[in-house]
């Protein structure tokens, strides 16, 4: 026979379960995340991947072989920084409905966010320890010194 309390126990049991198959399916979502970036008159192509590495390289045209050094250089920079910034886009939109309200996905990958903010003012502890805390004292009456163990 099933009691309430077992009851509790299967629906925090399965809803344990439901929030590890939503990590799972969002982890999974993360790591597909790619930026692919093109650059002027096709010059180049580049994809990164969810970190920003780079996945690809493609020269769709000739263009890059009258370009200079410095030229060219510029470009394979400046693409790929486009594609980081498209695949940290990409990657926020994944993100930012599993974060906690007023933290933004963008800052906090771009190590940007003030985490600070989300911190409760005070951590959460047993209303003892709490006592113990601000006053000095656990379970003491007023005027009594500290209770100290003996062996």
């Amino acid at each position: 026979m099933s009691t309430s309390y077992d009851e509790q126990i299967e629906e925090l049991r399965a809803g344990y379960q439901a929030q590890l198959a939503q990590i799972g399916e969002l982890q999974r979502r993360m790591s597909e995340v790619t930026g692919t970036a093109t650059a002027k008159a096709q010059a180049m192509k580049v994809t990164v991947g969810p970190q920003g590495e780079l996945v690809s390289v493609e020269f769709p045209t000739g263009a890059y072989r009258s370009m200079a050094p410095k030229e060219l250089a510029d470009l394979v920079v400046s693409t790929i920084q486009e594609a980081r910034g498209k695949a940290t886009a990409a990657l926020a939109e994944v993100m930012t409905p599993h974060l906690p309200e007023g933290l933004d996905a963008t800052q906090l990958l771009r190590g940007t966010a003030d985490v600070a903010q989300l911190m409760p003012s005070e951590p959460a502890m047993p209303d003892g320890v709490r006592e113990y805390v601000d006053q000095g004292r656990l379970g003491r009456q007023a005027g009594e010194g500290p209770r100290i163990a003996r062996k």
